[in-house]
């Protein structure tokens, strides 16, 4: 097997000089994001440079605690996040965005490290922080599209909610369409990205592997694995957040509580 190539810091410094290409392009046409790139940019490395220097401790230390406890940060960055790009109050929503996401993770986990590729330690860091990691930030994505449509379907389309639970007197009945609409829409980029994997794109999980040094069958096999899933994950956490929401979001009359949007 031939030895991994590294790359040197100069090199990697030189690599950020091919931001000059966008850049110019933006100014051109005026496109006012220049400056939100580059604290982007700079964030970014600031972020992995982090990543390296903790990550590099807990693969060492290996522990079940600290690896879970790691996890927990993880799923508490992505609810705050979540939250706060589909402008929801955080009170109503920490708990219920939490269960879903502690949920998720823990079958996902259990099923596919303790099942498929039965580890004897299934907190090991090597395989339980990147692919929670994975699963977590995916689901993140997919939940905000999801999470929008459908409570901005329940502000803007209130009228259709009210006539389907007077026809209907039950809640669930009259929200149907609406998760479904969120459903659908939250996991369309998923599925298309599912559809072309292999053709027009290779995964950047795959494609780190093979640059170190995997074999592209073993590789393959393990982003197919990732994949299931991510998809797995991300529907799992969508319907669990909107599901446990509801408890929360409509009083006990069936009336949607608008106030726990952000206008």
């Amino acid at each position: 097997m031939k030895e991994i190539v590294d790359i040197d810091i100069i090199d990697l410094a030189i690599s950020f000089t091919i931001l000059a290409i966008p850049i110019v392009f933006f100014l051109y046409f005026r496109v006012k994001i220049v400056r939100d790139v580059l604290i982007s940019v700079i964030r970014m490395i600031i972020q992995l440079m982090l990543v390296a220097i903790y990550l590099e401790w807990i693969f060492k230390m290996n522990n079940a605690w600290v690896n879970s406890l790691w996890v927990l940060v993880m799923i508490f960055v992505g609810i705050f996040t979540t939250i706060g790009r589909v402008r929801l109050h955080w009170k109503e929503f920490i708990i219920p965005f939490f269960i879903a996401g502690l949920s998720s993770v823990a079958i996902i986990d259990s099923f596919f490290l303790g099942f498929v590729i039965k580890l004897d330690y299934v907190f090991d860091a090597r395989y339980f922080i990147p692919i929670t990691g994975m699963i977590l930030g995916n689901a993140m994505n997919h939940n905000v599209v999801g999470l929008s449509t459908y409570f901005n379907g329940l502000s803007e389309k209130s009228e259709l909610y009210y006539f389907l639970l007077t026809n209907t007197g039950n809640s669930r009945m009259a929200l149907r369409p609406y998760i479904a609409s969120a459903i659908s829409q939250g996991l369309n980029p998923l599925i298309a990205t599912m559809s072309v994997i292999g053709l027009i794109s290779l995964p950047g999980m795959m494609t780190g592997q093979i640059l170190g040094g995997s074999s592209p069958v073993i590789a393959i096999k393990y982003q197919i694995m990732i994949m299931l899933a991510i998809f797995v994950g991300c529907t799992l956490n969508l319907i669990l957040s909107i599901i446990i929401s509801n408890a929360f979001v409509f009083d006990s009359y069936g009336r949607f509580r608008e106030e726990v949007l952000k206008k």
